[in-house]
């Protein structure tokens, strides 16, 4: 099937919810893909920062071969190892000693915003950053700072506060009574990828601590060694008490997690939140 084919196939039966380029990627090779036609791209998107270890790397694909032929799916309703496995190699290599599994960065930050909300209760708001990027559920679209992702689908959720990036003065100035945490990327990435200043997160760290909030790290693009580190926070000297990880977390296989020290963790009870996956 010629990609112009399976553009009209795909524009009779997608919901139109992506400009998608006049590109149709068949298959990949370490940093490169390959269209219907057998043109080559090398490839700088990268499934926006999923595939860490490019395409079809060698020890990914045994270990989804392998566990494909043992067990695909068995539920929260039981231990298995793998999971237990994967949230203590996390724990090894993070200020966390807690970790749940979802499937996407959405939901890993909408248990974060839930765990927020358990521990800090009654207060609720979380200050986030203008231009950031939390996921599309409405929780996180509320949390997300760039008003064109919530055109059209409003009212969003109350309990979010947006400010200027890397300004932490701004950040002291929206806190009042009721706000329980703050939520930010280490590196701004959808948003435009911006850096913020060196002592950023320290001073949000030292803010947080000053007034009883908590500090919520949005990784999900910047995690997994994305800037040379396990995580970015590990660049400095602060950690925080909540994170989340996704995309490049499971090389392209749906898989996201929510970091919290123990004591944060323990707001939330069986029964107060789950994922079937």
């Amino acid at each position: 099937m010629p990609t112009e084919e399976l553009r009209q196939d795909a524009e009779q039966y997608l919901m139109n919810t992506y400009a998608r380029l006049p590109i149709s990627i068949v298959r990949g090779h370490g940093s490169h893909v390959y269209d219907l036609e057998g043109r080559e791209y090398l490839d700088f998107v990268s499934g926006i920062a999923v595939n860490a270890l490019g395409y079809t790397h060698p020890d990914l694909v045994a270990a989804i071969q392998k566990q494909a032929r043992q067990l695909l799916h068995a539920s929260n309703l039981y231990y298995t190892e793998p999971q237990v496995k994967l949230a203590q190699a996390l724990v090894q290599r993070s200020f966390a000693r807690k970790a749940f599994f979802c499937n996407s960065g959405a939901e890993a930050n909408e248990a974060a915003i839930k765990l927020v909300r358990a521990h800090q209760a009654p207060r609720y708001k979380i200050i986030t950053a203008e231009n950031s990027f939390h996921g599309r559920t409405f929780a996180t679209l509320s949390a997300t700072g760039q008003p064109k992702c919530q055109q059209g689908i409003g009212p969003i959720l109350p309990g979010f506060v947006h400010v200027p990036f890397g300004d932490v003065d701004a950040v002291a100035g929206a806190i009042d009574e009721e706000t329980a945490a703050v939520m930010v990327e280490p590196v701004q990435g959808e948003g435009g990828v911006h850096v913020p200043a060196a002592g950023y997160l320290a001073d949000l760290r030292r803010l947080c601590d000053e007034r009883g909030l908590l500090l919520v790290l949005d990784e999900v693009q910047t995690g997994m060694g994305r800037t040379g580190e396990w995580f970015a926070y590990q660049h400095t000297d602060s950690e925080p008490d909540i994170m989340t990880l996704a995309k490049a977390l499971a090389g392209g296989i749906a898989c996201g997690a929510m970091l919290a020290r123990p004591d944060v963790a323990a707001s939330l009870k069986p029964g107060m939140h789950a994922s079937t996956f």
